[in-house]
Formats: C-alpha cells, sequence, structure tokens
C-alpha cells in the first residue's frame, strides 16, 4: 500500500452528515438469548410439481430432551396429512343421488375420481403406515416416546442426507485419526489425507461426520476384512456434515476404518489452517502457516468428529520444505528427507483428545528450552526474536511446577510448546502442547515492555498453561458449558499468579475485569454462562467475557465461601474422576457436594448464578444489631416499562461484611441469602458495616443513606481501614447505583473526595474509569466547559499524587502502573507541566533516531504527545515499519490512532484493514482507541459501516474481533439519531442482523446513554 500523503485522502461520506446530528448521552455494554431451529425453512425440499414431502423416519436415533424445539419442523409434515379425511369426505360428492333416494350408477368421469382417491387414500395409508410408531395430531406427527419425526434435508448432489440435526448422532464414534499434510506454503494449498478407526455404538448404515475441504476419494474398511472398499460420500454444506453410506450394515461393538483424500486452500481468515506471509529483519518476504482450530474449525483441515465430545487419539505426519520448522502436539518421532528438498515428519500418537486442540505449525523458527521434570518446555518464535523468549521461558516453567502440584496431576505429554505466532487474530490458544500465542503476549523486550505488557504476558500464560488441566484433560461436553473451560483458567490465571507473582498485584486487574463485567451482566441483553448453543452463532457467541470473567467471579466467590482448602480438595477429585473425559456443569457441582458431604447442596446454590442471567443488588439497612438484607437483580435499565419482574430471580448468595470494630484477617462468610430477604445479627453495634468483603461476592450492594453517610465519613477520616479492594468496590457500586438512580450522582462524587488520601492503584483507577465515561459523554454531545468542569474537580482530588510522579521505571509494579494512570491522565487532559516534559522525552528520542531509551511505563504517554505534530507523527509511523518489538509497536500504533487529524486516523484504519503495513489483527485495537477520542469517535463508525463486507470477510461477523470493533465504534453514541442508524444498519445486514447478541448490546448501551444524560445533565449542571 503506498504511504501515507495527506491531499490524497478523502473522508467517508458521512462523516460530516454524522457531524450534524442533534445530540443527548450515558453509560454501558453485551447480549441476547437466541432460539435456532437446527432445520431452517429452506431446507424443507418438495419434488417439483408433486406437492410431496420428502419425509423418512430415523428410528435408530433417539431424540435428546433438549432437541424438541425440532417440533416446528414435524408440525410441517403433521400438517401435510391433517385434511386427508377431510378431502376423503369431499370426493364422495362424485356420486349423484336420484330423486326416490337411491343412488345412481356413477358417470364414468365419476368412476375415473374416484379410482384416483382410492390411489391417493391407498398411498396416504401407506406412508403413514411406515412412519414406525408415528401418530398424527393437531401437533403433528409424534412417536409414543414423544420424539418427533424431522424433515429431511437433501444432499448437494440431490439425494436424501440421512441426518438432520446440527449435532451430530453417537451411535458412532472415533477411536484414532491417523492425518497427513503435505501443505504449499507459496501457493497456500495443501494436499492430505486421513485415516480415521471408529467403532460403531449402534447399528446404522451411515456415518455422519463434519468436513468443508474437496475430497476426492473415500474408502471403507470393516475390522475382519483387510479390503478396501470405495464408498458413496453425501455432503450437506448447510451443516458442515457428511454422510459415508456404508456399503454393509454397521454392527454395534464393531470397528471400522474410514480413508479420506482431500484438498484444500490455506486460509487466509486466521481460523483453521491458515497462512501469511511477513516481512523479516532483512526485509525478506517469509510463508508461515499455524491453526486455529476452536471452536468448529478443525473440519476444515481434515474430516472429523467435530464436537468436543467426541475424543480420540491423533498419529500427524507433515510433509515440508527443508528450510521449514513443524511442529504439532506430540513430540517429533521421526524426520525422512524425501526428494525435491522435502521432509517428512511424523509425531508420536497423542493422548485422547477433541478436535478443537489439534494442532500444526509450519514455519522458519527457533527455540529456547528448559526440561522440567521430564518435560520439555520450548519457546519458538521467527528466528530473529528469539532472544526475547526468556521471560516466557521462566515463567512457563514456574507455572507448570505449580500446576502441576496444586492438581496433584502431572502434565501428561513429555513436551510443551508456546510458540509465538507473527500474525494472529486469536490472544492465545491452548492446543494441548502445542499452545499459540500473538507475538505481543508471549515475547518480552526488555528495552520496550512495560511492567504492564510484563503482566498481561504472564497472565495469558498462566490462562494457556491452566487449560492444559481445565479444557485439555477434562473437557466440557458441549459449548453450553464454555464457561467451565475458560472461567476455571481465568480464575486459576488470577490465582497462580497471586501464590506465585504476588509482587504484580494481578488482583487489581481482576477488580477491574469483575467491575467491567458486571456492567455488561446488567443489561437485558445478557445471557445466563450456562445457556443453550446449538447454531456455530450461537457457539462463536458463547466465547464472550461472561464466559470467561464471571465465570472465574463465581469460582472466586465459591472458593470463599468453602474455603481454599475445601475447594482444592473438590477441584483435584474433579480432575481426577474426569480426566481424559468429556462433562457437564452436574459433574462440578457433584465433586464439591462429595467433598461437602451434602453439608452444603452446591449444586442448588450455583445453578442460581450460572442458570439465570445478571447478578442480585443486596440492599443494607443497619438498625442496633441488625442487619437487614434483601436482594433484587440489578438492572441497568431505568425506563420503567423495561424493568423486569423481580419475582423469578433469586440467587442464593454468600454475605459477608466487616465492621468499623472488625479485623480483616478473621472475617468469614456470615450467611447464606437464599430468600428474598432476610435479618443478620451483629455482636455489637457499630458505626459502619461494609458488605462485600473484597469485593470476593458478585454482587453489587447499595446502603440506607446513614450507612452510606457514614462509610463516607470513614473514607475522609481515614481510608486505609477499607482494604484498597474494598474502596475500589465502593467507589464502583456507588456510581453504578447512581446511573440505575438509587443514590444521587452528588454523593457519588461525595465519596470519592478522599482520593487526595489514597495511595492505591485500584480505586484510582476505578475513580477515573467512572468519571472518564461521563467526562466521554459529556464531550461527545459537545457540553465542553461542562466536561473540563469536571476533569478540574477530578485532577484537583489527584493533583498531589501527580506532582509525586517521575518520568522513571522505579518502584514496584503496582506503583509503577499508577504513574502510567496519572501521567497519561495529567498529559490527556493538558495539565500541569505533563505535556512539556513529555515533549522534551519525545523530542530527545526522536533526535537520537529512536536509539535513545525511555522509560517503558511512560513510553506511550511520550508517543502519544509526540504525536500531535506532523513531524512527531510521521517519525511514529516511520519506526513502526522499522522495529521488532511487538510492544514497543502497539505503544507506537496507540499514538498514532491517538493523532486530531481525521485524514490520519482514516488511513491508519484503512491501512490496517488491507494488512500490508500494519496487520488486520491490529484493526480492533485501532479502532478502539480512535472511537474515543472526540475527533474520530464518528469516523470509527463510518468506517465500520463502508467496510463491513470486507471486515465480515476477514474477521467474520461472529467473531469475538468483530463484536469488539462494533461496541467499540459505537459504545459513545447517545442520540436518538445515531440509535435509529445503528439499528437501520444491522437490519439491512444479512450476516449480522438483530438477532446477533452483541447488536442488541450495543442498542442497548446507546438507549443506556441517552437515558443517563436526559436523567443527570441538568443536575451535573447545577453542582458541578
Amino acid at each position: 500500500m503506498e504511504p501515507f500523503t495527506n491531499d490524497r485522502l478523502q473522508l467517508p461520506r458521512n462523516m460530516i452528515e454524522n457531524s450534524m446530528f442533534e445530540e443527548e448521552p450515558d453509560v454501558v455494554d453485551l447480549a441476547k438469548e437466541p432460539c435456532l431451529h437446527p432445520l431452517e425453512p429452506d431446507e424443507v425440499e418438495y419434488e417439483p410439481r408433486g406437492s410431496r414431502l420428502l419425509v423418512r423416519g430415523l428410528g435408530e436415533h433417539e431424540m435428546d430432551e433438549d432437541e424438541e424445539d425440532y417440533e416446528s419442523s414435524a408440525k410441517l409434515l403433521g400438517m401435510s396429512f391433517m385434511n386427508r379425511s377431510s378431502g376423503l369426505r369431499n370426493s364422495a360428492t362424485g356420486y349423484r343421488q336420484s330423486p326416490d333416494g337411491a343412488c345412481s350408477v356413477p358417470s364414468a368421469r365419476t368412476m375415473v375420481v374416484c379410482a384416483f382417491v382410492v390411489v391417493v387414500a391407498v398411498s396416504v395409508i401407506m406412508v403413514i403406515y411406515l412412519l414406525p410408531r408415528c401418530t398424527f395430531t393437531k401437533e403433528g406427527c409424534h412417536k409414543k416416546n414423544q420424539s418427533i419425526e424431522l424433515i429431511q434435508p437433501l444432499a448437494a448432489n440431490g439425494k436424501l442426507f440421512p441426518w438432520t440435526q446440527m449435532r451430530l448422532p453417537t451411535n458412532i464414534v472415533p477411536l484414532r485419526y491417523e492425518l497427513n499434510l503435505h501443505p504449499n506454503l507459496t501457493s497456500m494449498t495443501f494436499r492430505a489425507s486421513v485415516t480415521i478407526s471408529v467403532q460403531a455404538l449402534q447399528d446404522t448404515w451411515n456415518i455422519i461426520l463434519h468436513s468443508t475441504v474437496r475430497i476426492s476419494r473415500v474408502t471403507f474398511m470393516s475390522a475382519v476384512s483387510s479390503q478396501e472398499k470405495q464408498v458413496e460420500i453425501l455432503e450437506h454444506p448447510r451443516h458442515e456434515q457428511i454422510a459415508i453410506v456404508a456399503p454393509e450394515a454397521l454392527l454395534a461393538g464393531h470397528n471400522y476404518t474410514l480413508k479420506m483424500e482431500y484438498s484444500s486452500n490455506i486460509s487466509s481468515s486466521y481460523r483453521g489452517f491458515y497462512g501469511f506471509s511477513y516481512t523479516d529483519e532483512s526485509n525478506e518476504k517469509k510463508y508461515f502457516a499455524a491453526t486455529q482450530f476452536e471452536p468448529l474449525a478443525a473440519r476444515s483441515a481434515f474430516p472429523c468428529f467435530d464436537e468436543p465430545g467426541f475424543k480420540a487419539t491423533f498419529i500427524i505426519r507433515i510433509i515440508r520444505d527443508e528450510q521449514y520448522t513443524a511442529l504439532s502436539n506430540m513430540p517429533k518421532k521421526s524426520s525422512v528427507p524425501l526428494e525435491d528438498g522435502l521432509v517428512k515428519d511424523e509425531f508420536f500418537e497423542s493422548v485422547k483428545m477433541s478436535t478443537y486442540l489439534v494442532a500444526f505449525i509450519v514455519g522458519e523458527m527457533k527455540n529456547l528450552s528448559q526440561d522440567v521434570n521430564g518435560t520439555l518446555v520450548s519457546i519458538y518464535t521467527v528466528p530473529e526474536k528469539v532472544g526475547q523468549a526468556h521471560h516466557a521461558l521462566e515463567t512457563a516453567v514456574k507455572l507448570l511446577e505449580f500446576y502441576q502440584n496444586y492438581f496433584e496431576i502431572q502434565y501428561p505429554l513429555k513436551k510443551l510448546d508456546l510458540v509465538a505466532i507473527p500474525d494472529s487474530k486469536a490472544g492465545a490458544m491452548e492446543n494441548w502442547g502445542l499452545v499459540t500465542f500473538r507475538e505481543e503476549t508471549l515475547l518480552c523486550d526488555n528495552n520496550t515492555s512495560s511492567v504492564a505488557d510484563r503482566k498481561l504476558m504472564t497472565k495469558i500464560i498462566a490462562h494457556e498453561l491452566a487449560h492444559q488441566w481445565f479444557g485439555n484433560l477434562v473437557t466440557m461436553r458441549w459449548w453450553n458449558d464454555i464457561w467451565l473451560n475458560e472461567g476455571f483458567a481465568t480464575f486459576m490465571e488470577y490465582f497462580s499468579l497471586e501464590k506465585i507473582f504476588k509482587e504484580l498485584s494481578t488482583y487489581e486487574d481482576f477488580l477491574d475485569a469483575q467491575f467491567k463485567i458486571m456492567k455488561k451482566d446488567s443489561l437485558s441483553s445478557s445471557r445466563p454462562i450456562s445457556s443453550s448453543a446449538q447454531s456455530s452463532q450461537q457457539i462463536g457467541e458463547m466465547f464472550d467475557p461472561l464466559s470467561y470473567i464471571k465465570g472465574a467471579s463465581l469460582l472466586l466467590m465459591l472458593k470463599t465461601f468453602l474455603s481454599e482448602d475445601v475447594f482444592q480438595h473438590a477441584i483435584v477429585l474433579y480432575l481426577h474422576n474426569h480426566s481424559y473425559g468429556s462433562i457437564q456443569s452436574d459433574d462440578l457441582w457433584d465433586s464439591f457436594n462429595q467433598v461437602t458431604n451434602q453439608t452444603l447442596d452446591v449444586k442448588k446454590m450455583m445453578e442460581t448464578w450460572t442458570l439465570q442471567k445478571g447478578f442480585p443488588l443486596v440492599t443494607v439497612q443497619r438498625k442496633g444489631k441488625e442487619l437487614f438484607v434483601q436482594q433484587e437483580r440489578f438492572f441497568l435499565n431505568m425506563k420503567p416499562g423495561i424493568q423486569p419482574s423481580n419475582a423469578s430471580y433469586l440467587w442464593h448468595i454468600p454475605l459477608s461484611y466487616v465492621t468499623d470494630g472488625g479485623n480483616y484477617s478473621e472475617y468469614r462468610s456470615v450467611s447464606l441469602l437464599d430468600k428474598k430477604s432476610g435479618v443478620i445479627n451483629l455482636t455489637e453495634e457499630v458505626g459502619w458495616v461494609k458488605v462485600n468483603i473484597n469485593m470476593n461476592g458478585y454482587y453489587i450492594v447499595h446502603y440506607a443513606d446513614d450507612d452510606w453517610e457514614a462509610l463516607i465519613k470513614q473514607l475522609q477520616r481515614n481510608p486505609h481501614v477499607l482494604s484498597d479492594k474494598d474502596r475500589a468496590n465502593l467507589i464502583n457500586n456507588i456510581f453504578e447505583l447512581a446511573g440505575l438512580g438509587k443514590v444521587p450522582l452528588q454523593r457519588a462524587f461525595d465519596l470519592i473526595n478522599y482520593l487526595g488520601n489514597e495511595t492505591h492503584t485500584a480505586p484510582i483507577t476505578e475513580a477515573l474509569f467512572q468519571t472518564g465515561l461521563i467526562y466521554n459523554l459529556l464531550e461527545k454531545l459537545g457540553h465542553m466547559d461542562l466536561a473540563s468542569r469536571l476533569v478540574a474537580r477530578v485532577f484537583k482530588l489527584l493533583q498531589n499524587q501527580i506532582k509525586q510522579q517521575t518520568w522513571t521505571d522505579e518502584g514496584t509494579p503496582s506503583m509503577r502502573e499508577l504513574r502510567s494512570v496519572l501521567l497519561e491522565f495529567a498529559c490527556t487532559y493538558k495539565q500541569e507541566n505533563c505535556c512539556t516534559a513529555a515533549m522534551k522525552l519525545f523530542d530527545d528520542w526522536m533526535a537520537s533516531n529512536g536509539t535513545q531509551s525511555l522509560p517503558t511505563d511512560v513510553m506511550t504517554t511520550v508517543f502519544k504527545v509526540g504525536a500531535k505534530t506532523e513531524k512527531g507523527w510521521s517519525f511514529l509511523l516511520k519506526k513502526y515499519n522499522s522495529i521488532d518489538s511487538e510492544a514497543e509497536k502497539n505503544k507506537i500504533l496507540e499514538a498514532l490512532a491517538s493523532s486530531e487529524n481525521v485524514q490520519k486516523l482514516y488511513w491508519l484504519m484503512k491501512t490496517s484493514l488491507d494488512g500490508d503495513i500494519i496487520q488486520t489483527p491490529k484493526l480492533y485495537f485501532i479502532i478502539r482507541t480512535v472511537g474515543r477520542h472526540f475527533p474520530g469517535h464518528l469516523l470509527a463508525w463510518d468506517f465500520v459501516k463502508e467496510n463491513w463486507n470486507t471486515l465480515v470477510k476477514k474477521l467474520h461477523a461472529r467473531s469475538y474481533t468483530m463484536r469488539s470493533i462494533v461496541a467499540e465504534s459505537t459504545h459513545l453514541f447517545s442520540t436518538k439519531a445515531h440509535l435509529s442508524e445503528v439499528q437501520a444498519f444491522f437490519e439491512n445486514q444479512p450476516e449480522a442482523n438483530l438477532q446477533l447478541r452483541y447488536v442488541q448490546e450495543v442498542l442497548e448501551v446507546i438507549q443506556l446513554n441517552i437515558h443517563w444524560m436526559e436523567k443527570n445533565l441538568k443536575s451535573l449542571t447545577w453542582w458541578l
């Protein structure tokens, strides 16, 4: 792509129109309950001019209870026969009656009609008879066991496809795959074959599995015969399924072998087996290929039973060019040179695992390795970046040892590879034995990686290694329980770092994540973390922050309530009982109930959190020695007609509290509130009470006026009586309650008046986040004077802390992160001498041609200030294209995207979408930064609209990246005009219509912004 030039660039046509909208604002973000019949209307096939539905009984496959929503298809079938009796009655009019009442001899025409009717009647009776045990009612066709007969779709060749459902039948299970691959990284194609050993659990004629590749030949062999037989294959592209029609009946208990030869393109869309090119340090073009199969993309690399419950072992062989390295899940067994400079690598047979965990990589790589009790831990990178792998190796070794001790189960493989992929959309993927990462989440440059960069890298490694047990060793049976994978891995990520990297204070990050996910979970568009997922759209939407952060929050709450020892005992039992198996949520709760000896019904308690969306608002009122508590759903929508009935919402809430006479080290959860209201007896009258100690419970607390006042006074007298977690929790709760209208906004500002005495990162970060939301809404609506007054008020509270900051990397990790936050705030709003100091550092750095080192923790702030000038912006862009450090590149990119020049902003987004100079996975990061600042918040949405088709093609409409792009480009809209525009846009998009949960979320966020400003603008103007 050509370099950026101002004079050639045109802005999107809607940029000026959007700036003319009438304005009005608020805050928030998330989801929608889907209801989808796997058999779509266009799959109901009719024979031309024959008006005969294509129907067949599927007697060998019974339906699960959760498949009863296919009833609508059966209704179609039933209604097609409903009028058969009336039709027969009407046909009697072909007979004439004589005046004396006797029947005359029918005419010839009548005889013909009668004969036709008889044939039709006999045909109908035969069809009814051939449908096994089928009873027709006004509801349709039902078996005696209430299963529903399904209408069969057609295969691609026009024949009947013998399976109707999205999920595969369970009559055949895979035992072992042998996969042979020969990728060509220049043409981005591959040829392959797969041999699958299967076992029949029930008698059948068909083998149904998944595939989207071009299959050229299929052969079949039974265990008792060594003769291969070529067999017919039927394709059902809509469900990405194929059917192998066996030449003989497959008998229960017998084993069979399928062999398929096929070819396909190496994907360019970051899913499946995908490839790309990149430029190395010598400016030479290089090629690389890797896999990203979760959740549904293994089928695009090889035909397989692509559901997590179908576990099998895998033998993988890869033919590659000799300059490349090939990696897979297991250690390499052999490498055999072939002709024409090719090498064939074979890997040892894997442990039993799900298809989404299979992985292979081909590219030029180097590695660092260390042995850990018989397991070789290695970090792989492109050759020039192997020097940035030391920190990752040290971190992975410590975490592997910790997890093996904590889970009391040894890591089962002989090697654990962590690979930095030069171009990847996923932050990381937990493939068993071959974990993949984006470069910036694995590599650490000592000169440019800040403490925040190192912490992020450490957290992601901890998350992916936890998956080697939670997800890989024990796997959810279906995607509705993906929270068991992601919630546990997220919980262990923070729990492990608190144990072995305590100095990183990762609890601050978890608090921040909890606050943000609760904002999403308070929307009507939220969902239960365990909810139905059948279609690919629904499965994709399960990979959201609710599964990760809410899942982890619920586990933290349970651990705190039961005690750490009981919690550990239960999960060790769970892992031991279900190793190499597939589970459901009930299996986890059964392990807890076994450990607690039924003294607490953990399943009953936790299902109130996993099977209903949202979370409770606990209202507390202190009267003498009693605390009166009651619960209701915390629901952000303030419109009276939308507030849901609280009658159906009830949680079992572990309540904990501390008082002015309490001791943090001795607190315990004193009550389980499993009713709408209750009373807690105190041992003495107290001055104040703080409920939900350290934010260990997933709920918000609202106090009576006197109790809020007592807490505010305590913070002003001595805030450190309360922990920094509790101080941050109070700030979050009171601002969220103000948004709900439960407390005046002014009282929330009264609470943060103590911030001049705050010394910890978490409370200051939360205060800046909450006030920043208000600032952004005011600014985007043009209330610049009011926004400036808000900033001045916050700056006055924090001015002492800001003045104490130095432009260095000194101090503890928490102190260093606080420095970054405070100096970023001061320079963004042009306070004090911040911009002057940052500009001097930037000028000196630029004068050295970027060779002079900058303090890593303030580097982003320095770059942002420097990018405000034309010369500075151009120099940063030049450096972006010449440096190797991904950490430094990200800091430069954030600075470039913070420009006030809309032509530059548009060029950045377009260049990233093209993917040549700036990789396409960086686009989300750019749009997020552009959309948060005044010059770009309309431009970002215009760009998304005008490039929607390209975005969908490259990133997929249902992907997490696309969800994030849409959210970040619209979340600060607060006018009815913008609401209508966004809604109309998605109504006209077949790929992302209003049924997508994230579309419901963004619309709700805009509505809430509008309502918030309508409610608060006048009072803000009056007292701020």
